[in-house]
């Protein structure tokens, strides 16, 4: 899996790097299949004009064969919007695993069945 993390506003620290890698992991362990992700994190002053605290997001794009996948998260500490966002790639990958599994399943449905008969009808009564 290649992993690209880049800051916007902001350079990214070893540990930053780190906890994303370590977040990233669990979505690997659900999905082997990633091609990459691209991770961007970012500083957004829009809310600082009016007394409100800097807000701090991290963004991720992860393809996967034939698909691409978004999430974002903002939150007022860094380490909470990775966290956040990781959790919601999270759910997105197991959604997206169910999905392929439910269609390997439905299209083998109709060949089971018949094999099913088949063998049941073949068995040699003892």
């Amino acid at each position: 899996m290649n992993v690209s993390i880049s800051g916007h506003h902001i350079s990214v620290t070893d540990a930053m790097d780190t906890a994303v890698r370590e977040k990233l992991e669990k979505v690997e362990r659900h999905f082997d299949q990633i091609q990459s992700i691209q991770v961007i994190l970012s500083l957004d002053n829009s809310g600082a004009s009016d007394g409100g605290q800097k807000s701090h997001k991290a963004e991720a794009i992860m393809r996967v064969s034939g698909k691409e996948m978004f999430v974002q998260a903002c939150e007022d500490d860094m380490y909470k919007a990775i966290n956040e966002m990781a959790d919601k790639l999270d759910r997105q990958v197991r959604k997206y695993k169910t999905k392929l599994e439910s269609k390997k399943t439905q299209g083998a449905g109709r060949d089971g069945r018949y094999e099913d008969l088949t063998t049941a009808d073949a068995a040699p009564a003892v």
